[in-house]
């Protein structure tokens, strides 16, 4: 893995190595993402309330590409994505209350081959932490995926995130863009970038950027359906 920024291609191009007892396990964990989302959304809404649960919906390919692989010894900080969405995906992960919980958590374990999961989010206050955490996780070489999704980013925290990307200790944190609407390719960075981290290689930062080609979910369905395989039972 290179410590500049990689443009990957899309699943849809070429044939995937995942298999297709994998594939259909990733829609899966998708359409319960969404269930959850928009009942969640439903709930809310009806008491007048606004909540941050409903935001997994249009990112569920980021959650579940970075999180369905992680182990019993791994955690994740949800962030803006709802625990039941996190437990639906990998029920054996720990869950995180907070970032900086996880970040501590991570240099506490540094010498095991657990791996911290941090996802973005857009409060400011989150915003504040993930950058904290990518500084810690690059100054002391930390087992930590960041995944970020899709949001508005300041002119200071994207100079904040490429000073220490590129300036911490002359250690540079690997940061890969991919589209986030696609899990395959989401899925397939995630698996590199958790190897890379297990073997003590440090934190990568999974940058996922919505394309606006579609919804992940159907992009995922027309996916299965072009190799063959039926999506049908599943979201039934």
């Amino acid at each position: 893995m290179t410590a500049t920024m990689t443009e990957f291609a899309s699943a849809n191009e070429g044939f995937s190595l995942v298999s297709n007892q994998k594939l259909l396990s990733l829609y899966a964990a998708m359409l319960a993402c969404r269930r959850i989302a928009e009942n969640s959304r439903g709930r809310h809404a009806q008491n007048g309330a606004s909540r941050s649960a409903g935001f997994i919906r249009g990112h569920e390919a980021a959650a579940v590409g970075a999180a369905i692989d992680l182990l019993a010894s791994d955690t994740v900080a949800p962030a803006v994505t709802p625990d039941p969405a996190l437990q639906a995906i990998n029920p054996r992960v720990a869950l995180a209350p907070s970032i900086p919980v996880a970040a501590r958590s991570a240099l506490k374990a540094r010498n095991s081959t657990g791996i911290t999961l941090l996802f973005s989010s857009n409060r400011r206050s989150s915003q504040s932490s993930w950058i904290k955490a990518l500084t810690l996780a690059a100054d002391r070489n930390l087992a930590v995926l960041f995944v970020s999704l899709d949001r508005a980013e300041t002119v200071a925290e994207v100079a904040a995130i490429e000073s220490v990307r590129t300036a911490r200790n002359v250690y540079a944190v690997p940061s890969i863009r991919v589209d986030g609407n696609d899990v395959v390719a989401v899925y397939r960075v995630a698996s590199e970038a958790i190897a890379h981290a297990r073997k003590g290689h440090g934190p990568t930062v999974i940058d996922c950027r919505l394309s606006g080609l579609g919804d992940p979910i159907v992009n995922m369905r027309r996916y299965l359906i072009g190799k063959g395989l039926d999506p049908g039972q599943l979201a039934e």
